[in-house]
C-alpha cells in the first residue's frame, strides 16, 4: 500500500458512505483510479466489509461491560469448547484469547445491571471450564477508532 491507498481508507474511516467521485476529490485522483484502488484493497482484505455504525443506544444497550474470564485448564479441547460455546453468546460483541492472566476478554452490550445480571446467570455462567469470571463496567467511551490514527494519516 502505498500513501494514496492511505488517504483512501483514512477517507472511508471517517465516511464509509462517500463515493468514489467524493473520495477522488479527497485525495486527488481520478474517480476511475480511485475505483480501481478500493476495489483491489477489497480483494486483497484490507477493506473487510462495509457497514453501518449503528447506535447501540438506539436498541437501549446503553452499558458496555469488558468481562475477563480465566479457565480451569488451557488444553486445546478446553479452549476449543469454551470458544465454541461463547460463540454461540448472543450479548458477546467480541472475544479476544489472552496472554496474561486472564484467558478471555469479552465485550458484551447490555441495557442496564439486571440485563448484565440476565446475561451473566444464563449465558457467561454457563460457560465451560471456566475458573473465574471478573466483570468490569465502562462509564464513558473516550475513543472509539478502526485503526490507529497515525496509520492512515494524509
Amino acid at each position: 500500500m502505498d500513501r494514496l491507498d492511505h488517504r483512501l481508507l483514512a477517507n472511508l474511516d471517517r465516511q464509509g458512505r462517500a463515493t468514489t467521485v467524493e473520495l477522488a476529490e479527497a485525495i486527488h485522483l481520478s474517480p476511475t483510479a480511485v475505483a480501481r484502488r478500493q476495489k483491489a484493497l477489497e480483494e486483497q482484505g484490507v477493506i473487510r466489509g462495509y457497514a453501518a455504525d449503528i447506535d447501540p443506544a438506539a436498541f437501549g444497550l446503553r452499558t458496555t461491560v469488558v468481562v475477563q474470564i480465566a479457565l480451569k485448564s488451557q488444553s486445546e479441547t478446553d479452549l476449543a469448547e469454551f470458544e465454541q460455546a461463547v460463540r454461540n453468546c448472543d450479548s458477546v460483541l467480541r472475544c479476544f484469547l489472552m496472554s496474561g492472566s486472564d484467558d478471555y476478554v469479552l465485550m458484551l452490550l447490555v441495557r442496564d445491571l439486571p440485563d448484565f445480571e440476565r446475561v451473566h446467570k444464563t449465558q457467561l455462567s454457563r460457560l465451560p471450564h471456566v475458573a473465574r469470571i471478573q466483570s468490569s463496567f465502562a462509564l464513558r467511551e473516550v475513543v472509539r477508532r478502526t485503526l490507529p490514527a497515525d496509520l492512515l494519516e494524509d
